[in-house]
């Protein structure tokens, strides 16, 4: 197995595209059972209440437009399509709920704490960075294009 200045060794690059699958399957199942959550069991009207009560400003709109996010986000991330914007997107998320949210009640997520959503934040960040990987549809549809990040990545 010889490898030149561009191209990766078959073994690097088939344990980047499993990595990148696990990381984009398992935060998107995540994202989108929180978005079915709050769109069948707390309802859209439970959590914009949820949301006013935490204080989230424009509750009646925050509340939908996060859940949407995150059913649609996490189905994204799950298939790899639109696997950056999706991933940025929700990184922004838990990066306002972080703030607006959990940061008063420090790192743990028993305590409310931001935990959960730096974890999540972490993750969606990556995926925006680093791209789905070949396993994915982005990488059907457009091929190895997240070269141009790869320094980055590196």
């Amino acid at each position: 197995m010889t490898t030149d200045s561009k191209e990766l060794p078959v073994t690097t690059t088939l344990a980047s595209d499993l990595a990148r699958t696990i990381l984009r399957v398992a935060l998107g199942v995540v994202f989108l059972a929180h978005g079915w959550q709050k769109f069948f069991q707390f309802t859209i009207p439970g959590a914009q209440a949820a949301f006013g009560t935490m204080g989230i400003p424009a509750a009646e709109i925050a509340a939908p437009v996060a859940a949407s996010l995150e059913l649609v986000g996490g189905a994204a991330l799950i298939l790899g399509l639109v696997t950056r914007i999706a991933a940025a997107a929700l990184a922004v998320q838990m990066l306002v709920a972080l703030v607006l949210v959990h940061l008063p009640a420090g790192l743990f997520s028993d305590k409310g704490g931001v935990e959960f959503v730096l974890v999540l934040a972490a993750g969606a960040a990556a995926l925006a960075l680093v791209g789905p990987g070949r396993l994915s549809v982005d990488g059907k549809l457009f091929g190895r294009r997240e070269d141009r990040w790869s320094p980055l990545a590196a």
